[in-house]
């Protein structure tokens, strides 16, 4: 019961719920308005559609300005969209022409990434909706009126709804990603848990550390784009929340930065307490991220969390056991491995500790990172709106064009089907009364089918179930009562949790919106039960079609994934230049004495930040091109076992690419911390930097383990390990002509 009561608290205070609700109120309440009080109920049902179609862009986790550009977009193509087909309604031929013409203009915009993705739907929505029924031009004009005043409205609507609550929107979606990592440090913990094989635990890691990443960057995008500029009310919030998004980053490279050799902890030291404590403070530094993220969604302080203090005695307990026992003179590095894991679980608690103290401040707070607020622009994610992006894309090779061409062909064929049965006597002898409705399967082809083959079959099914679902519980709805206002406030909250839970679960989501939709004909026609078996017999016929179109030209994953490791490789190697280069800079600025000219040493400290700047730029590079092709990997998993190409050679790559980059990020703090790099050190760094040039290299067989120097003993050895064998793995798999991804194949551009 704890769990499903934190589960549902987690949700009702996430960015999903809030964002489902305020799209609801804002599609619903033009039709309650227009039809409710003035009795307009077919203009109320168009202006909500109108809105409807601007809500799609009206996404959570995402950058607000992009969120407004592509409502406004939505606007303008919705209503040309709208007012094209409309005209088009009146003549058939113009009809077959106009719908599939649109389907493949609109589905072309996923080379514009997500937001182009949405706005291409919104606008097909549009037109599916508007094709029921054949307009005049006096219509056409109303209809196109009404459509783009729902749309204004909708924005307007939304519009002051961020305005009122914009500190809720960055508390939200900061909460979003304290929760991904609290999730990511749970698994982390299951790294000293013997009874957990560590391929699984690998597994796991990479998965959640992908989804970490993605609404890591999504916090990002909100918060930085709304830094506070001056003094004024409110910016002590502002700021408050940018510390703690500041010390979750750095929490996630604390953690990091604890990259352990984990398999040799397990050999030598299999029954250690050690390895129980710190999987028991991990776990319990989760639960307490989890709880100051619930509060901070919820805008109240935390009161209560877990104690780490017993874990941490007990682990510098263990060490002075060792010490006394020479594990130190024995096995320096394992000793060392064992010190650096009590120092960064230390180290995580304080931040954990410190997380705590930024939800609602009281008073006026000093910004802990002052460089945000002249380089966070380098950190935002970009949206590049080319019409040469488009047009580059009209070629076979490209998976944009064949999508386009998939959804195409299978609106012809659905228009083509539901013309049959349209005029189908023999259908409408069996089923009196029975109407096809074209719109529908269109529609509901077009919430199927997606770029990828995987999640069009997921989609497919997904859809079906939930339609299926839908309909059995109005079915019973329509039997147990047929009170008008349950089935009104069953309708806003159907559409409610339909809206909240599309990012979620698509079949919880189109549970809902089965419901949603059902209820809205059941007001607009009173025909509760026979609409029900229409709805049901259109999306068996739409998911149909879609299961059949979605093997018409498919682009397989395997034809990205040799790009994107490249990709990845790539940014692995700027990586570990940006992070040499900082430690180095780090070093310099150190070692000036009280000689060097104060020019130099301005000099020197304004190239030291840029160099972090540089290094923190690259390691979340490095973050986004590993999430790409993890995400990748597991959509060819996802797809027919023919088409899943070189998997255990792409598996050893992506655990090599998740260890290079978790060593990088832990060596490079060390090596700062240096005053001079040992030659054998040196020429291991040598050796991985020319392994990522793609150059031969002779790496010492020994490097330097005396002191400190053993805590750098592990990191360097995997680094040299991973990129010699990432070099290897790399020239099996990809041929020296090997083309560089499409500018859209980017699944999360820094």
């Amino acid at each position: 019961m704890e769990i499903s009561t934190h589960t549902l608290l987690r949700f009702i205070y996430s960015h999903y719920f809030f964002s489902g609700l305020r799209q609801a109120l804002g599609v619903l309440s033009p039709a309650l308005i227009l039809g409710g009080l003035l009795h307009w109920y077919d203009i109320g049902v168009v202006a909500s559609i109108g809105a409807a179609c601007v809500a799609i862009l009206d996404q959570p986790g995402g950058p607000r300005r992009y969120g407004r550009t592509g409502m406004l977009l939505a606007i303008a193509l919705g209503s040309l969209t709208a007012a094209l087909t409309g005209l088009a309604t009146g003549h058939m031929l113009g009809l077959w022409l106009l719908v599939p013409a649109l389907a493949f203009f609109f589905s072309m915009f996923t080379v514009f990434g997500k937001q182009g993705g949405l706005l291409g739907f919104a606008c097909l929505l549009l037109m599916t909706l508007t094709m029921r029924t054949p307009m005049d031009g006096h219509a056409v004009l109303a209809h196109t009126a009404w459509t783009f005043l729902g749309g204004l409205y909708y924005f307007s609507f939304s519009t002051l709804i961020h305005r009122l609550s914009w500190h809720r929107a960055g508390l939200q979606a900061l909460s979003v990603a304290m929760f991904a990592t609290a999730d990511y440090i749970r698994v982390r913990s299951q790294f000293y848990d013997m009874a957990i094989p560590l391929d699984e635990s690998y597994r796991r890691l990479i998965a959640r550390q992908a989804s970490m990443t993605e609404s890591q960057q999504a916090a990002r995008d909100v918060l930085l784009r709304d830094m506070p500029h001056g003094r004024r009310p409110g910016d002590h919030l502002r700021i408050a929340t940018l510390n703690a998004f500041t010390d979750m980053v750095a929490l996630v490279d604390n953690m990091i930065a604890t990259q352990t050799d984990y398999a040799t902890l397990r050999e030598r030291l299999p029954d250690s307490d050690v390895l129980i404590f710190s999987r028991d403070a991990l776990h319990k530094m989760s639960i307490n991220l989890e709880r100051i993220a619930l509060d901070l969604a919820r805008n109240r302080p935390t009161e209560r969390r877990e104690s780490v203090k017993a874990e941490l005695w007990a682990i510098e307990y263990e060490l002075e056991k060792y010490r006394r026992d020479s594990l130190n003179a024995r096995e320096p590095e394992v000793y060392a491995l064992l010190v650096q894991i009590l120092r960064r679980l230390r180290n995580a608690a304080r931040i954990i500790q410190r997380l705590a103290g930024h939800v609602r401040p009281e008073t006026d707070v000093r910004l802990l990172d002052q460089r945000l607020k002249k380089s966070f622009a380098r950190f935002l994610s970009r949206q590049d709106i080319r019409l040469s992006l488009l047009t580059s894309n009209l070629r076979m090779d490209s998976p944009h064009f064949r999508y386009a061409l998939r959804v195409t062909a299978a609106c012809f064929i659905a228009m083509s089907f539901s013309a049959l049965l349209d005029h189908g006597a023999r259908l409408h002898a069996l089923l009196p009364g029975f109407t096809s409705h074209h719109y529908w399967i269109i529609l509901t082809l077009l919430v199927i089918m997606k770029p990828g083959y995987a999640l069009t079959r997921q989609r497919n099914t997904r859809r079906l179930a939930g339609t299926l679902i839908g309909c059995i519980l109005a079915l019973v709805l329509f039997k147990a009562t047929d009170n008008v206002e349950v089935y009104l406030a069953l309708m806003v909250a159907a559409s409610i949790m339909g809206y909240s839970l599309i990012q979620l679960s698509y079949l919880m989501s189109a549970i809902f919106n089965t419901v949603f939709v059902l209820l809205v004909f059941h007001f607009l026609s009173g025909a509760g039960m026979a609409t029900v078996g229409e709805r049901l017999f259109d999306t068996i016929i739409a998911s149909g079609i879609a299961f059949a179109c979605s093997t018409l030209l498919p682009w397989w994953e395997h034809n990205f994934m040799a790009s994107l490791a490249k990709a990845a490789w790539r940014a692995n190697r700027n990586f570990l230049a940006a992070g040499l280069n900082y430690a180095h800079l780090t070093r310099a600025q150190r070692m000036a004495d009280a000689e060097t000219p104060d020019e130099a040493r301005d000099t020197l400290v304004r190239e030291q930040a840029e160099a972090e700047t540089a290094w923190r730029l690259t390691h979340q590079q490095a973050y986004t091109a590993f999430s790409n092709f993890a995400a990748a990997f597991y959509r060819m998993m996802d797809e027919p076992e023919r088409q899943q190409v070189n998997v255990a050679e792409f598996n050893r790559l992506l655990l090599q690419y998740h260890i290079l980059a978790s060593q990088i990020a832990a060596a490079v703090p060390v090596l700062a911390d240096l005053d001079e790099v040992p030659p054998g050190i040196q020429a291991s760094l040598d050796a991985v930097t020319r392994f990522l040039a793609d150059q031969p290299a002779e790496p010492p067989a020994g490097i330097e383990t005396e002191g400190e120097l053993a805590t750098l003993a592990y990191p360097i050895r995997q680094m040299v390990k991973a990129s010699r064998l990432i070099r290897e793995e790399m020239h099996r798999l990809t041929p020296d002509t090997l083309p560089p991804p499409p500018e859209a194949a980017v699944l999360n551009p820094a």
